[in-house]
């Protein structure tokens, strides 16, 4: 495992830095010995279900960990965090991306079945990786439009604590002039959210997006008496 990566390090080490490559190294080698030490050890579970499953989430968070804190644990992630920064995809999709051809070859070494469980397996540590990267808050951008967009507006500042923002609109067939509610919020937050724009206007148009970052402005929840 250290050796197939060392060509990985090198390109993690001109294209990233010295400090991505001494890290990533490190943890190359320290999951090479525990991968060692782990690999006779009596299983937890002889089901490989329960072991897609929990491995993929075990292997998600750690993943995760180490490339948010600046690091990787073999050649994939090196080449999904340079292609994530040149791409619209996530480093848990080009992960995902990689380990579907590796897979692919694996199935033809090792049975089909036990391919597929890897899938399963890597389907879920994609899942994980982003969430660990991003957090259970991750911002999401939210237009919503209302003849009411007044009182909903005033609802989700009262109860939300979000700032909002009205933005003029014209609506493409009738022409006419409409306000949009533009409000930035977290993911655990989108559920409140669409109950109170429900409780107001249940034919409210509403679109919600991912936002990987947010800088600047008063993104900070105010208090709420």
């Amino acid at each position: 495992m250290t050796l197939l990566n060392l060509p990985f390090l090198l390109i993690g080490y001109k294209q990233i830095g010295k400090t991505f490559a001494l890290s990533t190294l490190y943890a190359i080698v320290l999951m090479s010995i525990g991968t060692s030490m782990l690999h006779h050890v009596n299983a937890f579970t002889v089901e490989p279900m329960l072991a897609a499953v929990f491995g993929g989430i075990i292997l998600g968070v750690g993943v995760g960990l180490v490339v948010r804190f600046g690091g990787s644990l073999d050649g994939t992630e090196i080449v999904a965090i340079l292609v994530a920064k040149k791409l619209p995809f996530s480093v848990g999709e080009v992960v995902m991306f990689f380990n579907l051809f590796i897979l692919s070859g694996a199935g033809f070494v090792f049975g089909w079945n036990n391919a597929m469980f890897s899938l399963i397996a890597y389907y879920i540590a994609f899942k994980v990786i982003d969430i660990t990267l991003e957090g259970l808050d991750q911002s999401k951008s939210v237009w919503i439009i209302s003849d009411k967009f007044r009182d909903i507006g005033e609802a989700l500042t009262e109860r939300l604590g979000r700032g909002v923002t009205y933005l003029d609109g014209e609506g493409g067939f009738s022409g006419e002039n409409k306000k949009v509610i533009f409000v930035v919020i977290t993911r655990l937050e989108e559920a409140k959210l669409k109950s109170i724009v429900e409780d107001w206007d249940s034919d409210a148009f509403i679109a919600i997006g991912n936002i990987h970052d947010v800088k600047g402005g008063r993104f900070k929840k105010k208090a709420i008496h």
